[in-house]
């Protein structure tokens, strides 16, 4: 399976669509389009994982990364749409704490 990513621009607010699974084999495709992205200050970057169908630990690390990127460039960093399966791995793992995150909304 891959990675696809697709992003656009509203004024200040990023929305970027992810879909397929990330993995070992394929988060290296998911941070080189997240590097791609310039962040400036007061940037919201809304990622939408909805279509994401499976996460590893790999995964997790590229996420990460990228919200420290994103906090050292005082932007914001919200992810949307999260299954019920990734909610847990975010919460199992403390990232929820710590990352503004969203599950799916019921009856959505």
């Amino acid at each position: 399976m891959n990675v696809n990513v697709q992003f656009r621009e509203e004024g200040d607010l990023l929305l970027g669509l992810i879909e397929g699974e990330i993995d070992t084999f394929t988060a290296p495709t998911l941070r080189d389009e997240l590097n791609s992205i310039c962040i400036s200050e007061g940037l919201l970057i809304e990622l939408d994982l909805l279509n994401v169908s499976f996460m590893d630990s790999t995964g997790l690390g590229v996420f990460v990364a990228f919200y420290k990127k994103v906090m050292r460039e005082n932007a914001h960093l919200k992810l949307v749409n999260l299954s019920a399966r990734l909610t847990r791995l975010f919460e199992i793992t403390g990232l929820s704490e710590l990352m503004d995150i969203e599950s799916v909304k019921k009856g959505d």
